[in-house]
């Protein structure tokens, strides 16, 4: 389909109408699931690479070169600022706390819910509509596949107990047989007493839709005091 030169109202208002209407499927994910970009930021997102694609659509039959100009209007800076603009708000829905990274899928969906305002507000309803389908396809069905591919998890682990250097070897032997794996980062001696803290990192591999490592704590819980357990698991 190509850019009308002069699109009339009753195009404009359909352009706006399916930006909103994508912005409001694609942003109630993000709500229902309470990420910071929900319902309402998606939905304006949209609306303003729509708007600013349909404002350069306008200006097309105005563009050009005359005789007596000697400057050519290039309307295509505007959805490309538009595009640049969703960057900061993305890079502000990332936030990083320790070795927990979260808010990635949150600025990858701004991103292409500005693309789609383009595409719709450019007149291009079929591939903004396509673009929402697939969108729709990647945050609800393929969710649930990606929770089911094993990856490696982190998580910090402190055990408290008196001094002897055998909890690093009993650690590891015990973690062992239910496919965990401990390693040793060091120790630190109470000063006011005989307990010493023993600070592991441990490691495994399974599912995110698996249970938590709640089967490791409890056979730890048997024999040493768990004075820290910190998940560093990206999500």
């Amino acid at each position: 389909m190509n850019i009308p030169l002069q699109p009339s109202w009753t195009d404009i208002a359909i352009r706006l109408a399916l930006t909103m209407l994508a912005g409001a499927i694609i942003g109630f994910n993000r709500g229902a699931r309470g990420h910071a970009a929900g319902f309402r930021t998606t939905i304006l997102v949209g609306l303003a690479a729509s708007v600013a694609m349909i404002q350069a659509n306008i200006l097309l039959s105005v563009s050009g070169k005359t005789p007596e100009s000697f400057a050519i209007m290039d309307l295509m800076r505007l959805p490309l600022g538009i595009l640049t603009g969703v960057g900061f708000i993305g890079g502000g829905a990332i936030l990083k706390r320790g070795d927990l990274i979260t808010g990635v899928t949150t600025a990858a969906t701004l991103w292409l819910m500005t693309v789609i305002g383009l595409c719709l507000g450019g007149g291009q309803l079929l591939l903004g509509t396509a673009a929402t389908v697939l969108a729709v396809l990647t945050l609800w069905i393929l969710k649930w596949v990606d929770g089911t591919i094993p990856r490696e998890h982190h998580a910090r682990l402190v055990v408290t107990c008196e001094a002897n250097w055998n909890v690093v070897e009993q650690v590891s032997n015990l973690v062992e047989p239910m496919k965990y794996r401990a390693h040793f980062l060091g120790q630190k001696h109470h000063s006011n007493s005989n307990q010493t803290d023993y600070a592991f990192e441990l490691s495994w591999h399974r599912p995110d839709r698996a249970s938590s490592p709640l089967d490791v704590l409890h056979v730890l819980d048997r024999d040493y005091r768990i004075t820290l357990f910190e998940l560093m698991t990206d999500r």
